[in-house]
């Protein structure tokens, strides 16, 4: 038995709450284990702690969950009648058996003070992870203000909207009037959600060097603008997340300009990572004061400081009353302070119980979703682990599962549930740029939106707007598209695959089995609904029967094209 590869451990995600009366337990082993039991027992069931007795237990089987690279996952879902539960592992392969205590493996069973079992010590309802509910249900479209779409009240001197590449220097007028103006367009597409980048007064276009969180920057429109968009949003039952930038700031952002100025006597020289002074703005390499990537205009705010901290908070609690906002997105999330995000949640869950707080993290992030700070961050992982089967195409199909599940075990199933999936942003280069055609578009967006996770469109996906990297990939909107047959065609089918992620349950969860097929042909199924088949080899494949079609690209009835993908019921 490969005694290396098995891992528990009595916390999340591996020992979690699925709400307050059902507990997960999941294991991880070799793949030469082929049978998993949990033996369980009240902790108290032979008295108390300290006592002599020995207990005996139940036995159940654990399900085989998931197939990774190298191990095999199980899974077991139990309801403990008095909310406690002390456990530990049987493990067999083939005629050996090893047992799995908390402080190790051993070759025979003993249950008595002699050794240390896995706790559940009380299944305390307050610590379930428990995400807002109506996330799941809700496909996101990302938009970047200036190059979505000019409504008129912004300030004029913006440059003729057009198609091709951008810089970040240029400035198109995009405006909050025009998402306003936009809202029938996104509603029919299906978007029940809008994830807006930052709209608040700051120097640059993409307004990430934030000079006033209170101000609506000029060229976005005014708070009245803010205020409309949101309540003709929720008018057409669309919901509006706010990028949140609180890991730096602007360079005219007036306690900064404060602590420039007069150094530690500032009152706001807390708020900052200053290490040296006086000092000139710019590159930060030298460590005279910490910023954001070392872009001197970007200096690092202290999120630790008690008074930044109140700061922002009645920010943040002044844009849900003030706005109604449904939602924040924290930029730079891995870089605040765990203290303030918990702070954070207590405030804003106590002013709106269910909005949502994502984070932006591009690695995996279990110690944010823990159900007291995050409700979830953006899945970069899970883009990560799509991209690199398409990309590879040796990777036969199981690579597929390996990867995609290895993002699944990271976190509890109600957190994969409302998880940011997304395949581009403003941050990356645009799907149809690095994409090896069409068919591999429709195939990847077919993957996004039968996922576990609440999906994201990059505003002009749906169109196939193409840009490299920043800042390319925030290139003005193209909606003269929308008249043409080929940008018809492009919506139709966009608006299927979201019709399909919103309508059907299955999607909304987070179980998924996968079962590849030969060479390249993926397949998974989510729930007991429907099926999923991606063919990214090379030859036509003949598929088993099924149920009804949801969703089909080159599919004829019997054989699915390479670059094919379907939906079905099951």
């Amino acid at each position: 038995m490969n005694l290396a590869a098995i891992c528990h451990e009595a916390r999340m995600p591996m020992c979690c709450m699925l709400d307050p009366q059902t507990l997960q337990i999941t294991l991880r082993t070799g793949k030469d284990v082929d049978r998993a039991e949990l033996i369980y027992a009240d902790p108290y069931e032979a008295g108390i702690a300290g006592g002599a007795a020995a207990w005996q237990g139940h036995r159940a089987d654990l399900e085989p969950w998931l197939e990774l690279e190298h191990h095999r996952m199980w899974r077991i879902t139990l309801q403990p009648p008095y909310r406690r539960l002390r456990y530990v592992f049987a493990l067999t392969a083939g005629p050996e058996c090893m047992y799995l205590y908390e402080d190790g493996l051993r070759t025979d069973l003993q249950l008595d003070e002699h050794v240390q079992c896995f706790l559940m010590p009380w299944m305390n309802p307050a610590d379930c992870i428990a995400p807002p509910d109506w996330v799941r249900r809700t496909v996101w479209y990302q938009i970047y203000p200036d190059r979505f779409c000019r409504g008129g009240s912004g300030s004029p001197g913006a440059l003729p909207w057009r198609k091709g590449p951008v810089t970040n220097a240029e400035r198109f007028g995009g405006d909050l009037a025009g998402i306003t103006e936009r809202l029938p367009y996104l509603a029919g597409l299906g978007i029940n959600g809008i994830y807006l980048n930052p709209i608040f007064a700051a120097r640059s276009f993409h307004k990430y060097d934030t000079a006033d969180y209170t101000r609506v920057d000029p060229n976005f429109g005014t708070e009245a603008d803010l205020e409309q968009l949101v309540r003709q949003a929720h008018a057409n039952g669309i919901r509006v997340m706010l990028d949140a930038v609180f890991n730096h700031c602007g360079p005219d952002f007036a306690p900064w300009r404060d602590v420039v100025a007069r150094g530690p006597v500032s009152p706001y020289w807390n708020w900052f990572f200053v290490r040296q002074w006086p000092f000139a703005e710019g590159n930060t390499r030298d460590g005279r004061y910490f910023s954001f990537s070392f872009h001197g205009g970007m200096p690092k705010l202290n999120t630790n400081d008690p008074g930044l901290q109140d700061y922002l908070l009645k920010i943040c609690e002044d844009w849900v009353r003030r706005y109604d906002i449904d939602g924040l997105r924290f930029d730079v999330g891995n870089e605040i302070s765990h203290a303030f995000l918990r702070r954070v949640r207590t405030r804003l869950k106590a002013l709106k119980p269910d909005i949502y707080l994502l984070g932006e993290l591009w690695h995996d992030a279990p110690a944010w979703l823990e159900g007291d700070e995050y409700d979830a961050v953006m899945h970069y992982p899970l883009q990560s682990a799509v991209r690199r089967f398409f990309e590879h195409p040796d990777q036969p199909a199981e690579a597929f599962g390996w990867e995609v599940g290895r993002c699944l075990t990271v976190y509890p199933a109600q957190v994969n549930a409302v998880q940011f999936t997304l395949l581009d942003s403003h941050d990356t280069i645009r799907l149809r740029s690095r994409v090896s055609g069409e068919d591999e578009f429709w195939q990847q967006l077919t993957v996004l939106m039968t996922l576990p996770g609440t999906p994201c469109l990059y505003y002009g996906t749906e169109l196939m707007l193409e840009g490299g990297h920043d800042p390319d990939c925030r290139r003005c909107m193209p909606w003269e598209d929308l008249d043409t047959d080929t940008g018809r065609l492009r919506l139709e089918a966009t608006r299927a695959l979201v019709a399909l992620r919103r309508t059907e349950p299955a999607l909304q969860d987070s179980e998924i089995v996968f079962c590849p097929g030969p060479d390249r042909l993926v397949h998974y199924r989510r729930g007991n609904a429907l099926e999923v088949w991606i063919n990214a080899g090379q030859t036509s494949r003949p598929l088993p029967g099924g149920g009804s079609v949801l969703f089909a690209h080159r599919w004829d009835g019997e054989l699915l094209a390479p670059g094919g993908a379907l939906v079905r019921r099951l």
